[in-house]
């Protein structure tokens, strides 16, 4: 059911029109700083925007304004014409500290894709190169962290919804930074997971687990879920946020083999963001179906209905939804 919430319109007047089209400015100012480097050269340190310039390799009068623009968003100070990181800046836009958000590179990314969704909507789909080998390290290193700064935050809650009583391997397809590996490792330390990915995703898996140093219950297999057999004998397989990458008939093959890779009454979760029937609420999932359509081929957002019916196909029962605290869905099914 649509909440009330998503259906007020934002729009009440021609100004809000023009408020809503012109807000792009503050996104892009903070994205060309972030992708400059332009906090992490300031660090802790105050720089004149010409001695910032000089360490960025940017024009100088460009640079001052800038900072000066950041000024005005709170992000930096100055003063006596010098510029410092602001509190928010100095916490989490500095590469080496503790809370650096490593995956707001992603939205330069998304800032690229999104600019190009008049052509996806006339033609269909993306149109651009859609394969992370050919968008390079730098997208793929960008696009995993920023999955990993909110999968992190969520998996231990999301595990905690789950049965794990008899669940001994776990695989999770499209593991991504593994973070849901390591959540179900802490909590059954009996539990085995394989985090199943890209090859060229697994590297990149295996430092992030190794980070947290439980590498020695996790299992790493490139490959591709879509091609590739899942493997077998597992009473857990977990799908997040991977069938609105996948068109509807991948993801109708992908559930079946999902059960012809699962053990005697092991379960399949799925976790995204389920739309209702008329597909305009939630207004996140209705917004996330167009990154789908300017980024992918034919991916989208799905009903419940819809995931119902895969799970169906898949010979899965007792299928049931959660709904987590984080906007997302879980769709339990089992063998």
């Amino acid at each position: 059911m649509a909440n009330a919430k998503d259906s007020t319109s934002e729009f009440t007047t021609p100004d809000s029109l023009f408020q809503t089209i012109f807000a792009f400015q503050k996104p892009r100012i903070l994205l060309t700083a972030f992708e400059l480097g332009l906090f992490s050269a300031l660090g802790d340190e105050s720089k004149s925007s010409a001695e910032a310039a000089k360490a960025l390799g940017a024009a100088e009068r460009a640079t001052d304004r800038l900072m000066n623009a950041l000024c005005a968003m709170g992000l930096l100070t100055k003063h006596n014409g010098r510029f410092a990181n602001g509190p928010l800046a100095a916490r989490f836009l500095v590469k080496g500290k503790p809370e650096y958000l490593a995956g707001l590179g992603h939205g330069v990314n998304l800032w690229q894709s999104w600019s190009t969704m008049t052509e996806a909507v006339r033609r269909g789909t993306s149109v651009i190169s859609r394969e992370p080998v050919e968008r390079g390290a730098e997208w793929l290193t960008s696009f995993i962290a920023a999955m990993h700064t909110r999968a992190v935050r969520m998996a231990d809650g999301v595990v905690a919804l789950l049965d794990l009583s008899g669940v001994s391997r776990v695989l999770d397809v499209g593991a991504g930074s593994g973070a849901y590996c390591t959540a179900f490792v802490r909590a059954d330390k009996r539990i085995r997971a394989t985090a199943f990915d890209l090859p060229h995703v697994i590297p990149l898996t295996q430092q992030y687990v190794h980070q947290v140093g439980v590498r020695n219950n996790v299992d790493f297999v490139g490959g591709d879920c879509n091609a590739d057999s899942l493997g077998s004998g597992f009473d857990l397989i977990f799908l997040s946020a991977l069938i609105h990458s996948n068109s509807f008939e991948e993801n109708q093959t992908l559930l079946r083999k999902c059960t012809d890779s699962l053990n005697p009454n092991g379960q399949v979760v799925i976790q995204d963001f389920i739309m209702d029937e008329d597909r305009t609420t939630p207004a996140f999932g209705a917004f996330f179906a167009l990154n789908m359509l300017v980024g992918t081929e034919a991916g989208d957002t799905y009903t419940e209905s819809e995931v119902r019916r895969w799970m169906e196909e898949a010979s899965l029962l007792r299928i049931e939804r959660k709904d987590t605290l984080f906007d997302t869905t879980l769709m339990v099914g089992r063998k």
